[in-house]
């Protein structure tokens, strides 16, 4: 076979790899002969899988080939046979006495008339030479350490331990270029074309104007990131749905193994007991040359790192991305302007008391914004809660963190998130603690849990549902990762191989599969199924210090964030199915003054604070779109968060302030509230639904702006997680800048309390809201269900619709 077959083997051997074909691996290198992968080897062997362990050798040499194979398989069958007669299965012990060893009669015939007469034995211990033998497990462990000498000094496998050092998915890289060429040489090149299939040459259709760029400047040919993230476990996301096991991480021989020079190793003559490297070795030889083999120490070989940056070489998957040039962007309307839609205006300015490291909006109540431990309703610039950090039982802590709380008492806080039904929020300390709380509305905050969850500092929180079981996930110092019951507090899973303090966790699901992303301070970022076979990639982030990831609000894009020791920082978004950065996102101050946090909304947008500011750009263009300061006095790199709805945003500022950046829909969200005292929060009257109510009046022209309010707490029992409202509102035809302010209602008598009938099983209101005719309410059940209840028509009420 020519060179260049042989090398064409092993770009198929990488692909099978990549894409989990483990039996189809194995079946292609012993019938090639090409690489003999050790580390499957040393799993046939403690496994005791003797019949593959010999069928896959066999692709590398015989039985006589000369007395390293001919060693080779004696112990491996003398292993067997010692077994057999070890479980008192003498029928199995003779067929293997036949039919495998009396081939080596031939050379050694006093040996094998011994090896016999262990059928006579009740215990084969009783001979001297196997006096030591122990268990099988130890057995096989000592056999395979000079099985492993003798097929590292045996010529015949010499060039065939070690895979060849590839970049990641290359075959796949070669297919790109080759593609990328044909449609350099389409007469009608088209900007976007979908290549299809590769059982034909790639051809553009009939022109349409559009003119594809020269392979210079073409980004599949140049300026795209090499594909050396996230090794390609799907084909739809970074797991693929299947009912079977995940399949481990990469095979050995995907991995740089070490070189280590290898002692002398006896092909001498075959022997019964057992395999001493001292004493067995009577005829000492060595090979002409001497051979590099991998280390035992073979965990680092089931993974393979995976370095990021910029390459000469194609990084997309074929029909994977589409290609895209500089400057252009995809997906919007028309009728899009992206910089109204952004929150450039200070609306509000909250003062902290303390410069906050944290901040998240409620998810529902849209102006509820936590920050550290305060929680301000922003619509009415009131603080409805102020909390300090007091670890709630002493008693009950770890006397690690009772010696650093001594030691060090000044604890602070570094991340608060609300969880997805806003009815518990979470809080990660700077030392070992993690406390949740329950949010029942307004000033009503209750302890909740407090966990000891990490030694040292607890650096991220998030929630997540696996198994449609809310969980906490936290990550800190101790370099790991834990997930624990929200409810019990219970611990449920411990993420252990980082080889740095844990920096930050980013879980999704995709496919109704269940993952987390992390991020270490060593710039290494891993991902883990909820199950205990360890992590799923391994590979580096640009900037290879602190990173944070997230995906777009409809989780389709995922994107991370990091800064690096030097100061340089990137914001780059993933292709997930190909492990390779799409695009890099331009327009970062050369040395960013801090850690650059980030943060995305609308599905279009990308926020981070640099330089003493605000920049957004569009998802589907690098260059930076533009750039806000807030009025001046914002942190050197600011923290910021987005509001559900991406109309808020909050950003931290100099002198411990916060400020509350709006677009117009955030300014008509701000002024409904502004009036509204924190009572709206509580659960007993819902003033979203007045808001909602009114609002629905008012899009529909009536003057008469006192609505019913309609409480559903006897279908739902809990307000805090039944509204979801963004109130209808439209501005008045004569006057387009007037600002509509929501009239309060607050007289008893003008509401009054409604159950609305239903038949169907209706656990939870999601989202309630007036339909813009204003004569019925529109529900929506968690279980996906629609409701909608309509106003009598009667003497009363001929139009149907609702009355104040």
């Amino acid at each position: 076979m020519s060179s260049l077959s042989r090398e064409l083997v092993f770009l198929i051997l990488q692909f099978l790899d990549e894409e989990k074909f483990k039996e189809t691996v194995h079946k292609l290198e012993q019938e090639s002969g090409f690489f003999f992968n050790m580390k499957y080897f040393e799993d046939e062997v403690h496994n005791g899988n003797w019949d593959e362990v010999e069928k896959y050798l066999s692709g590398f040499t015989k039985v006589d080939d000369n007395r390293y194979s001919m060693k080779i398989f004696f112990e491996i069958r003398k292993q067997k046979y010692l077994e057999a007669l070890d479980k008192h299965d003498r029928p199995k012990a003779v067929e293997i006495l036949v039919k495998d060893l009396k081939v080596f009669s031939t050379f050694n015939e006093e040996l094998f008339k011994e090896i016999t007469q262990l059928l006579t034995l009740e215990n084969f211990r009783e001979n001297e030479q196997l006096s030591k033998y122990g268990d099988t497990k130890s057995a096989r462990s000592i056999m395979l350490v000079e099985l492993k000498k003798l097929i590292e000094a045996n010529p015949l496998f010499r060039d065939k331990l070690q895979f060849p050092t590839l970049r990641n998915s290359r075959l796949r890289t070669l297919i790109n270029q080759s593609l990328n060429w044909q449609h350099q040489l389409c007469k009608n090149p088209r900007p976007n074309p979908d290549i299809k299939t590769l059982f034909v040459d790639h051809s553009c259709g009939p022109p349409n104007g559009a003119r594809a760029p020269s392979p210079v400047n073409n980004p599949l040919l140049g300026g795209i990131p090499k594909a050396g993230g996230f090794p390609p476990l799907g084909a739809h996301g970074p797991f693929q749905p299947t009912a079977s096991p995940v399949p481990t991480p990469l095979a050995g021989w995907m991995s740089s193994p070490s070189s280590v020079p290898h002692p002398a190793v006896s092909a001498g003559a075959i022997a019964l007991g057992g395999p001493s490297i001292s004493a067995a070795l009577k005829h000492p030889r060595t090979p002409p040359t001497a051979l590099d083999y991998p280390s035992a120490d073979s965990e680092h070989v089931s993974k393979r790192t995976r370095p990021m940056g910029i390459s000469d070489e194609v990084s997309l998957g074929v029909n994977m991305l589409p290609m895209s040039f500089p400057g252009q962007a995809h997906g919007h309307s028309p009728a899009f302007k992206a910089p109204d839609d952004l929150p450039k205006t200070v609306a509000r300015t909250l003062t902290q008391g303390s410069s906050p490291m944290s901040m998240d909006f409620h998810p529902i109540k849209q102006t509820l914004l936590l920050g550290d431990m305060g929680l301000w309703e922003v619509g009415s610039r009131e603080r409805l809660v102020q909390k300090t950090f007091k670890v709630w039982d002493i008693s009950k802590c770890s006397m690690p963190l009772q010696a650093a709380l001594v030691k060090e008492p000044v604890v602070s806080v570094n991340r608060v998130i609300w969880s997805p039904d806003g009815s518990l929020f979470g809080v990660a300390y700077s030392r070992h603690i993690v406390q949740l709380y329950s949010y029942h509305g307004g000033e009503d905050m209750r302890q909740h849990l407090e966990i000891d969850a990490h030694v040292g500092g607890v650096n991220d929180i998030s929630f997540s549902t696996p198994n449609k079981q809310l969980c906490v996930i936290t990550c800190g110092d101790d370099k790991t990762i834990k997930v624990w019951d929200a409810a019990t507090g219970v611990k449920r899973h411990t993420f252990e191989g980082h080889e740095a303090p844990v920096y930050s966790v980013c879980p999704h699901y995709k496919e109704n599969i269940q993952f987390i992303f992390s991020t270490a301070l060593d710039g290494k970022i891993k991902a883990w199924l909820y199950d205990n076979m360890g992590s799923r990639v391994d590979y580096d982030a640009p900037g290879r210090w602190c990173t944070t990831m997230a995906y777009s609000a409809d989780g389709t894009r995922l994107f991370s964030c990091g800064t690096s020791k030097d100061g340089e920082s990137y914001i780059v978004e993933w292709n997930e199915s190909e492990g390779a950065v799409k695009r890099t996102y331009q327009g970062f101050h050369k040395r960013s003054l801090g850690v650059v946090q980030f943060d995305t909304t609308k599905n279009r947008y990308l926020a981070a604070g640099d330089d003493f500011s605000i920049k957004f750009w569009d998802m589907d263009n690098v260059q930076l779109l533009t750039a806000i300061d807030g009025d001046g006095g914002l942190q050197a790199s600011p923290r910021i968060r987005f509001n559900k709805e991406g109309s808020l945003l909050a950003v931290s500022g100099n002198e411990n302030v916060i400020k509350v950046m709006a677009n117009s829909d955030g300014l008509r969200l701000l002024h409904t509230f502004e009036n509204v005292s924190s009572e709206s929060s509580k659960p007993a009257i819902s003033s979203l639904a007045a808001a909602a109510a009114a609002a629905a009046a008012t899009s529909a022209g009536h003057t008469d702006r006192s609505t019913n309010v309609v409480s559903i707490q006897g279908m739902n029992g809990d307000s805090r997680n039944m509204v979801d409202v963004k109130p209808v509102i439209t501005e008045e035809p004569n006057d387009k800048s007037k600002i509509w302010k929501l009239t309060e209602v607050s007289e008893p008598s003008q509401c009054r309390s409604l159950r609305l009938p239903e038949n169907l099983r209706v656990a939870k209101i999601s989202r309630l809201i007036f339909t813009n005719s204003g004569n019925a309410i529109l529900a929506l059940a968690s279980n996906a269900i629609h409701l909608l209840w309509k106003w009598q028509r009667n003497d009363r009420n001929a139009t149907g619709k609702v009355k104040s």
